[in-house]
């Protein structure tokens, strides 16, 4: 037979075990694991803002459209740099391994502040001035982004597998560091290949 003290006993486990059912949802997101992955989306869309249908081939001053964009899932504000490069078949581009930024020069600039969870689309029209061939190669003069003009001196070399000569237009993304107060790699590059065969 139970004695009063028992019954105490029961009900006060009762009442505990009732409670912590009843405050479980609310415990959970307080002690919920907020170090979710963090991470930066980059990428670059058609003109139809949905495809990854790109210009491919491509002839001097016409102009080409494509959509660039940036997701932030860092958790917080994010501050980014996108850089514009262009390369040839032989030059470098970043280095995943070593977190290292391609070593060509920027030829522009997206400067873009997003909150935890925003993101950022813009179009980019580009051209190319020149190109003048040779036998075995094809130098561009100039690449026009967004009615800017930049001097690129670019050559490019006949490519015989792939029957062209072949540049990318490619981008980078870098984020403000607040500690050190400067702008470092993200790690995060994408780019298209163009084929500027006459």
């Amino acid at each position: 037979m139970l004695k009063l003290r028992d019954f105490e006993s029961l009900f006060l486990l009762v009442s505990l075990a009732g409670s912590l059912l009843i405050a479980s949802p609310i415990l959970s997101s307080v002690f919920a694991s907020r170090t979710g992955e963090k991470f930066s989306e980059l990428y670059v869309l058609g003109t139809n803002g949905m495809d990854p249908v790109y210009p491919f081939d491509v002839k001097g001053n016409d102009t080409y459209s494509i959509i660039l964009g940036i997701g932030n899932h860092m958790g917080s504000s994010s501050y980014y740099a996108l850089y514009v490069k262009l390369r040839n078949q032989r030059e470098s581009l970043p280095n995943s391994t070593a977190n290292m930024p391609s070593n060509l020069p920027a030829l522009y600039e997206y400067r873009v502040l997003l909150h935890d969870g925003e993101v950022w689309q813009a179009p980019l029209d580009f051209s190319f001035g020149g190109p003048h061939y040779s036998s075995n190669s094809c130098a561009l003069t100039s690449l026009t982004i967004d009615s800017l003009t930049f001097h690129v001196d670019k050559e490019g070399f006949w490519d015989s597998e792939g029957k062209g000569f072949f540049f990318q237009l490619f981008f980078e993304l870098w984020i403000y560091s607040p500690e050190s107060k400067v702008f470092r790699f993200h790690d995060r590059y994408v780019g298209i290949w163009l084929n500027m065969t006459a």
